[in-house]
């Protein structure tokens, strides 16, 4: 049975699933910080998905970075599983502008995050509705 790692539980918001991935947002404002959880339990490393999870995760993983990157017009994604603290596999797909508060170095541990307010997460879910492809399921209450 699948089960979202608690510490993904504490600093994420759901959004929502798609076939594989659950999605998430992580709880940080200062950047549009998605992150993607094969449902599948006891999975920590890509190579343990089978062939057609694999695959479906790099479809899912492109998807949201295509249009993440119209939506929130980013000057560049980063898109990385690494898995040190939450060992459950998950793909983070962030977007990132020249102008932001770690620019041009990586997120982890630069700033300390800043909750989204409720009219904020409210916004973001806004523009992704107009864009998430139609297998994509919102979560409910959104």
């Amino acid at each position: 049975m699948f089960v979202l790692d608690s510490r993904l539980q504490q600093d994420t918001l759901p959004l929502g699933d798609f076939p594989l991935c659950r999605v998430l947002l992580s709880n940080d404002a200062q950047y549009p910080w998605f992150i993607l959880v094969p449902r599948r339990p006891g999975i920590s490393e890509v190579f343990e998905l089978d062939v057609e999870d694999q695959a479906q995760l790099w479809r899912e993983t492109t998807e949201l970075a295509r249009l993440l990157k119209v939506v929130f017009v980013a000057d560049k994604l980063n898109v990385a599983a690494l898995g040190n603290v939450v060992s459950q596999l998950h793909m983070h797909v962030i977007v990132r502008k020249t102008d932001d508060g770690a620019w041009p170095a990586p997120v982890w541990g630069k700033l300390p995050a800043q909750p989204y307010s409720p009219a904020q997460v409210a916004g973001i879910v806004d523009r992704l509705r107009a864009a998430m492809p139609a297998e994509f399921r919102f979560e409910e209450g959104l």
